[in-house]
């Protein structure tokens, strides 16, 4: 997808001679593109829901919620947990999982459903023998990128998982260069990258894209272009 976008893209700013773009300032708009795309999954879930509970949505073809939800579970991953130290875990990192997560969904203490909690509500459960957490039922606190698990003797390499949302993978648009100076995609590189997001997010690369290079070459026209489209579409 992502040399479609690119095609696309300068197609429409050489239509008037808008300018050119370099393969590393497109694939930064990439970047930025796909993560704002990305992140407003979880605002469209929300006003979903929202029309759901005001029964103002579809069902089966037009049933919106499954669309972001599919979306959304592109990026959703469970992984084993690094254990840090006593019962204390990190959370996913590219060293540990590969992944740089967005948000965890839910923490798993050997199978069960751990419960987050704050640390002055967790001092308050251990002070009670009656809601102590407990193997049964688990609580953990998040500070930074540690996790820790209560009761205490959750502390071995294993014991935790994570059901979590993962950032995603930064798209690059990877080429050789012919002997006139021109960039010819090339998928085989090492260091290719496509868009993570569905194939119906790919009107949406474009006008965010070209809303970018708009600015970037100082074009008003560009922008208000795709600014327009996007509103539309």
């Amino acid at each position: 997808m992502i040399n479609s976008v690119r095609q696309t893209v300068l197609s429409v700013l050489n239509k008037n001679n808008y300018g050119y773009i370099s393969p590393s300032d497109f694939n930064l708009f990439a970047k930025q593109a796909q993560l704002e795309i990305f992140d407003g999954y979880f605002k469209e879930l929300n006003q979903v829901i929202n029309a759901e509970n005001a029964r103002m949505s579809g069902t089966e073809y037009a049933d919106l919620n499954k669309g972001v939800r599919e979306a959304i579970d592109i990026f959703s991953r469970t992984a084993d947990l690094a254990l840090v130290a006593d019962n204390t875990f990190r959370v996913p990192t590219p060293a540990t999982t590969g992944d740089d997560y967005f948000l965890i969904n839910k923490v798993l203490a050997n199978g069960v459903e751990a419960e987050r909690v704050t640390h002055g509500k967790i001092t308050l459960l251990n002070s009670s023998l009656l809601t102590a957490p407990s193997v049964q039922y688990p609580a953990y606190t998040l500070e930074g990128d540690l996790l820790t698990l209560f009761p205490n003797t959750i502390d071995t390499q294993g014991d935790v998982s994570a059901q979590y949302i993962r950032y995603p993978l930064d798209p690059q648009w990877t080429y050789v260069t012919l002997a006139n100076g021109e960039p010819v995609f090339n998928q085989s590189a090492a260091d290719y990258q496509d868009f993570e997001l569905p194939i119906e997010d790919e009107p949406r690369l474009v006008y965010r894209i070209l809303q970018m290079a708009g600015m970037s070459i100082r074009e008003g026209d560009v922008y208000q272009y795709a600014n327009a489209e996007e509103a539309q579409n």
